[in-house]
């Protein structure tokens, strides 16, 4: 399935079903990488490892689509964080990719953190976890400052995204709140007209 497909086919399902697939893809991904982390190796685990990139692939698109409504700027400014730290990791851009990759996910759960606190459909609580654990990945900038926290950094990290990913497995989002959320950003970008200021400070020539 090509890039445009899987976006279209996100498009058509409802918010709730895009929460549960977005939470069951990150268990999922999550799981494969532990797996090649621990019991793969050679041509296995490359693969083990495309897989696991192409589900954070899909639930990082699935993540634009849910906090877009929030704000559709913010919530893309946060996809290309996380695209670039997989384009890092899949393609080794540094000698370090795994960790710029860890640092670009980092900035990727901040953001969302900071979507979900402004949102209407999610507990704001969530929204504190998943930045923590965002700072915590951000550990990564100084290898030895990583080095010296491990494993704590890692475990705080993964804690606080897992949280949010687990709730929109389990509980998805509050649809009606989405949508009125949604509703209004929509109105707010397509009805926005001139003050009557603006419009007596626009000079005028005859």
């Amino acid at each position: 399935m090509s890039a445009a497909d899987m976006a279209r086919r996100i498009r058509e399902v409802s918010p709730s079903f895009k929460a549960r697939m977005a939470g069951a893809l990150y268990v999922f991904s999550v799981l494969t990488a532990i797996s090649l982390e621990l019991f793969l190796g050679g041509r296995l685990g490359n693969a083990a490892n495309a897989i696991q990139m192409s589900g954070m692939a899909a639930v990082t698109l699935l993540c634009y689509y849910l906090f877009k409504a929030v704000s559709r700027s913010l919530s893309l400014f946060a996809a290309s964080f996380n695209f670039v730290g997989l384009a890092f990791e899949a393609f080794r851009l540094s000698p370090h990719g795994v960790n710029i990759a860890i640092v670009f996910h980092g900035v990727f759960c901040i953001l969302i953190g900071f979507l979900i606190f402004r949102s209407t459909f999610l507990p704001r609580f969530l929204g504190a976890l998943i930045a923590f654990g965002g700072l915590s990945w951000l550990t990564f900038l100084l290898p030895s400052l990583a080095s010296y926290l491990t494993p704590y950094n890692m475990a705080c990290g993964l804690i606080g995204e897992a949280s949010v990913f687990l709730w929109l497995l389990v509980r998805g989002v509050n649809t009606q709140r989405w949508g009125k959320q949604a509703g209004t950003a929509s109105a707010t970008v397509l009805t926005w007209e001139p003050s009557p200021a603006v419009l007596k400070q626009t000079p005028t020539h005859d």
